[in-house]
């Protein structure tokens, strides 16, 4: 099986593969050029992130600098917030509900490396989807990582590094995060 193949499949893959390489080359190209649209210009960069990555809903704005591995594995919903110096290391998929705002310096990762040194040596990662739901609010400088699931009406406090899913109508805070409290849902649909 090929390199992409097992990245694909969610299995330990070298991420020295010239596949693999070509996908993440691909971003941080489309990356740069994504930060190069001025930032007054919210039709080009709400254009462009359409084409970038896998799907977009109506009223998005991610704020420079965004950084990404592959973009294609990014689906945001409607009415999207991401502030300065957004990372999502999207080599599996990270679903985003709508109504979510995403505080400065936060990122979200898909992929890990093996805790052996062999396996590092041997420049091995693994990935996991991520999932964050709707009415999320995720504060500054938050750490999110692989095979995370966030519920609806959630908010992460500044700071937090999220190791496990987080239950919808929750208030997570600290390293690593964990519920403090439940939050009321005032939105009757």
């Amino acid at each position: 099986m090929k390199e992409i193949d097992k990245l694909k499949n969610g299995l330990e893959y070298c991420f020295d593969d010239e596949e693999v390489v070509k996908l993440k080359q691909n971003a941080i190209i489309n990356c740069q050029k994504y930060n190069q649209i001025k930032s007054n210009d919210s039709e080009k960069r709400y254009e462009f992130l359409k084409e970038m990555l896998g799907s977009v809903g109506d009223n998005v704005n991610i704020e420079n600098t965004f950084n990404c591995d592959n973009g294609k594995n990014i689906f945001i919903g409607n009415n999207f917030v991401g502030n300065y110096n957004l990372t999502i290391l999207d080599i599996k998929e990270v679903y985003i509900g709508n109504d979510v705002m995403i505080g400065p310096n936060t990122t979200i990762t898909t992929v890990g490396h093996p805790i052996n040194p062999k396996g590092r040596r041997e420049r091995l990662r693994i990935a996991s989807e991520i999932k964050i739901g709707n009415d999320v609010w995720i504060g500054a400088n938050v750490c999110i990582l692989p095979g995370i699931t966030i519920g609806n009406n959630v908010v992460i406090g500044a700071g937090a590094v999220v190791t496990q899913d987080i239950p919808d109508n929750s208030l997570a805070v600290d390293v690593p995060a964990k519920v403090v409290r439940e939050i009321e849902n005032n939105i009757s649909e």
